[in-house]
């Protein structure tokens, strides 16, 4: 046997096995009529386990009565009687009012895989009640239902109601299964830290079951999927497990609570545990499960052949655009002018994606054209706030509207060549000759980057802009993408003045880009 122990009388003992290595413990009834329970509850794999009794030796009784460790050795080889045994993964017990003297056996093995588990034994079971008692209708209801959320209500445990006890409610959310424990729970979501969790050299196995430390992968480690726990860092083969697609969440002692933040359209498994937070003990009320709404059907807009179409999706959500074009197509464009933050686009083309991108400023997509094809595109906007872009579809590929940008969109200034009246800035173009416009506005000292951001809308023209505030207009490209930039002195400006300024390009459609702004300040002194 791999090790045997004492189970102490009315207290919960937590503890380990190895697959196929069987663990035996001893329990101590002195007297005859007892009351005995013993509740085991498996935490991650099934178990097989069995309660027997045997006589207690004569000398077992009495002042001068042996070691408990002796007696052991003594009966050790004897089968004793046969009370209980069971199968399975479900909290089991065996509960008798009067139970004869002797030494209770209890023998465990998991053929599976390497568990923890836990064991609680008693010879007054009806005062201690430890584990929360449930209620006569110990279900879960589900009492409203939506896309991402969902309201569970249940009963309150007698523990708390009418014994008054500390209770607290956990529940439990996952995509895979109910769970009969929340010990269950704590395993899945720790199994990426399985090394940590196992017991300690000394404390319940000894130091040469280290051998046993090539853990063998779970067979239901593909199914595990989430959101929680980074890989140990043991370095351990199952390192590379996916995570597990768990949450738990305490909510004290109310009995109706709404889950938030789910998948549309997805079947979520709830548990619900009743935990006694006096002696951290607790019992599963019987799960549930739940499918959430399906979203709402998007209207869909039809884009038109060459034509760029404005649209504004509101803060995290999404909007779906069809095109169809109308003639035999070798290559499909789509040009992407995303206003403010980054934009996810998806393209499918009958179904199948072709490209899954997020977007800054103007992006261009080149995609292989299919006779009869329909494309359906995907814009998902931004968490931090509202979204606007432009988006063109094309088959023509010479139709382009959107200018080519550099990588790099800011304006430089020259801090040396300041003067009280002037400012020196430069930027970049590309290799395709392009119109830049630039305008400047003065604004007050105290105005700040939150300012400046909110005025960031990059598909605003120049067309919106006072014909006071403009520069100058000129064109330019270089071959040379090294040598692809520009200087530009903005003169009459006011002694110790703040000035906003902005570049524009324009492209062969008139359709207008604008670079980052810059906030410039003449000199007061010259």
């Amino acid at each position: 046997f791999h090790d045997s122990a004492v189970i102490p009388d009315g207290a919960e003992i937590s503890s380990y096995l190895f697959r196929d290595t069987p663990k035996r413990y001893f329990f101590v009834v002195e007297e005859d009529n007892t009351p005995l329970a013993v509740t085991v509850t498996p935490c991650d794999a099934p178990l097989e386990w069995k309660l027997s009794v045997q006589e207690l030796p004569e000398e077992a009784s009495g002042e001068g009565s042996e070691p408990l460790e002796q007696q052991k050795q003594q009966i050790t080889n004897e089968e004793g009687t046969e009370l209980f045994s069971y199968k399975g993964n479900d909290v089991e017990y065996f509960v008798s009012s009067s139970s004869p003297s002797g030494l209770y056996q209890l023998d465990l093995l998991s053929t599976e895989k390497d568990t923890h588990f836990k064991v609680y034994a008693t010879t007054t079971p009806e005062s201690d009640q430890p584990y929360p008692e449930l209620p006569y209708d110990p279900r879960i209801d589900v009492t409203s239902l939506g896309r991402t959320t969902v309201t569970l209500a249940w009963k309150p445990s007698p523990t708390a109601s009418l014994l008054k006890q500390p209770i607290q409610y956990c529940i439990v959310i996952n995509k895979e299964h109910n769970f009969k424990s929340l010990c269950a729970v704590e395993a899945k979501l720790s199994s990426d830290d399985a090394f940590m969790m196992a017991p300690k050299p000394g404390l319940d196995f000894s130091p040469f079951d280290f051998a046993h430390f090539g853990f063998p992968s779970d067979n239901n480690s593909g199914k595990e999927r989430g959101f929680l726990k980074s890989p140990s860092k043991f370095g351990r083969q199952t390192s590379s497990k996916p995570r597990v697609d768990l949450h738990k969440v305490c909510i004290g002692n109310k009995n109706i609570f709404t889950v938030s933040d789910l998948k549309p359209d997805t079947q979520y498994y709830f548990d619900m545990f009743a935990v006694n937070t006096n002696t951290n003990m607790s019992t599963a009320y019987v799960g549930t499960f739940a499918r959430t709404k399906e979203e709402a059907k998007q209207k869909t807009v039809e884009l038109k052949d060459g034509k760029v179409t404005d649209v504004f999706i509101k803060r995290k959500g999404a909007k779906f655009l069809r095109f169809a074009p109308v003639s035999s197509h070798q290559k499909v464009t789509f040009s992407v002018h995303s206003c403010l933050d980054a934009v996810q686009i998806q393209v499918r083309r009958d179904g199948k994606l072709l490209l899954s991108q997020n977007v800054e400023g103007v992006r261009q997509f080149q995609l292989r054209g299919k006779a009869k094809a329909k494309y359906l595109i995907r814009l998902k906007g931004s968490k931090k706030g509202a979204s606007m872009l432009k988006i063109l579809a094309t088959t023509r590929p010479n139709k382009q509207s959107f200018p080519s940008l550099p990588e790099d969109t800011r304006i430089k200034a020259f801090d040396k060549l300041r003067t009280c009246s002037s400012v020196t800035v430069a930027w970049l173009g590309t290799q395709e000759r392009n119109k830049f416009c630039i305008y400047k506005r003065e604004v007050d000292d105290n105005y700040n980057e939150e300012q400046k951001k909110r005025e960031q809308n990059q598909c605003l023209g120049p067309d919106t802009r006072k014909k006071s505030e403009k520069v100058l207009c000129k064109y330019f490209h270089s071959q040379n993408i090294q040598k692809a930039v520009t200087t530009e002195t903005i003169r009459g400006l006011q002694p110790g003045k703040s000035y906003l300024l902005d570049v524009y390009v324009i492209g062969h459609g008139g359709h207008s880009v604008k670079y980052q702004s810059k906030l410039v300040k003449t000199r007061k002194f010259c």
